[in-house]
């Protein structure tokens, strides 16, 4: 018998008896309203498994990092079951930061100072009782890029902090400026087309630990960071590879999407009025250069960027920055075994953006799209407090890559 049948039989029995233990049959009447409770949970139960739980599309050009990926990560080519109760991809995306737990991370913070006087939040995770790697100067190291307003504290950060500890390895969070509590000493901030202190970051973190492998792991506007980073220094890197976790593929498509009435009225007011927050606090340092007034009215991410992030990083318009903003532009020239996780459900990047046929033309890029999960969702399980999908793709790439890495960089 196929696996769906297995399954649909399986579903429904379970279902029969916990009905049967739980419901009294009286409050029905003779059963009948019992019959059509089972009924409705078998008719959903069958949707939801022929139609809702699927395995998701792996798009990989090089044959080689396909059979990596099907050995050492097979989360990747196994079906994905999403949250029954909530798998559409708005609800996950509006539910995961509630309903997801927060593991506790003891940082070891550390200011570093940039060409232009700035100076950069780095939050380490040292796990300095590793039993897998006790010597700290070899130590694996993930470097950590939260999504556009996002900080160290974000529960996708915590969690994949607490699934590299179980691993052995080191972390340290890329927090953008004047975002996690430090003072801003320049009137800059950050965005996602400019790579500077990102690289300034990676050579820090490089420079520490020399002989200790190093990878990434960037998530919505900090994948968008690293794609473009990577497009931009091709093999000329000392990061060995890089995971991408909800990326904004094509930022016009993106902004276009959010600007619908119900993703403007669930995400894009609350987004935009967070990047105002976030800048509020260096109003003094930053109405040197811009008109903080006419900032704070936007009611956009679209006008935000318009009248701050295009103006502070030398644009001559929103479409300028647009356009060097999305990585699909630069995907052909990554030169590292990069892994990118998708929803096609995704209203901050759209399934028909997602850079299919660009991503084949590249060896080192692998792309996993799954048809549910929203943004930075990939909720799973009957009560998905702890691990997600997401977090899975995670634990077994950077696991992948630190011990059996050897056999795709050859690629």
């Amino acid at each position: 018998r196929p696996p769906c049948a297995m399954d649909w039989q399986v579903l429904t029995r379970e279902l029969s008896l916990y009905l049967e233990s739980q419901v009294r049959v009286g409050f029905f009447g003779s059963g009948v309203g019992l019959s059509l409770v089972l009924g409705f949970g078998v008719a959903y139960a069958c949707y939801y498994l022929n139609s809702i739980a699927k395995k998701p599309q792996l798009v990989a050009s090089n044959d080689r990092f396909c059979r990596f990926l099907e050995e050492y990560c097979p989360v990747v080519t196994e079906t994905y079951y999403p949250t029954i109760w909530c798998w559409e991809g708005r609800v996950q995306t509006l539910l995961r930061p509630f309903i997801t737990s927060r593991p506790q991370v003891q940082y070891r913070n550390e200011l570093i100072k940039t060409a232009d006087g700035g100076q950069i939040s780095l939050d380490w995770f040292d796990n300095n009782d590793s039993s897998y790697y006790p010597d700290a100067s070899t130590r694996p190291t993930v470097l950590l890029l939260p999504g556009l307003t996002g900080t160290s504290k974000e529960s996708y950060i915590l969690h994949m902090i607490h699934q590299s500890e179980t691993l052995g390895y080191r972390c340290v969070v890329f927090n953008n400026r004047g975002i996690a509590g430090e003072e801003l000493l320049t009137p800059r901030t950050y965005c996602a087309a400019n790579t500077e202190d990102l690289e300034t970051v990676i050579h820090h973190v490089h420079s520490l630990h020399p002989s200790a492998p190093l990878m990434a792991a960037g998530v919505s506007m900090g994948g968008m960071l690293l794609l473009n980073y990577l497009g931009k220094t091709g093999r000329d890197t000392p990061l060995m590879a890089a995971a991408i976790f909800s990326a904004g593929w094509n930022v016009f498509e993106s902004i276009e999407s959010l600007e619908k009435p119900l993703n403007w009225l669930l995400f894009n007011y609350y987004l935009t009025t967070c990047l105002q927050s976030s800048i509020s606090r260096h109003r003094q340092m930053l109405e040197k250069l811009f008109d903080m007034d006419l900032v704070m009215k936007a009611r956009t991410i679209r006008e935000f960027d318009k009248q701050f992030t295009s103006v502070m990083f030398g644009y001559r318009s929103i479409d300028d920055y647009y356009e060097d903003a999305s990585p699909c532009r630069k995907l052909k020239s990554v030169g590292i075994p990069v892994l990118c996780l998708n929803s096609v459900d995704d209203v901050f990047s759209p399934g028909h953006a997602i850079p299919v046929e660009t991503a084949k033309q590249n060896a080192n890029v692998a792309l996993v799209l799954t048809s549910c999960g929203g943004h930075i969702g990939f909720l799973e399980g009957i009560w998905p407090r702890k691990c997600t999908y997401m977090d899975r793709v995670f634990k077994q790439f950077v696991q992948a890559v630190f011990e059996h890495g050897n056999k795709i960089f050859s690629m």
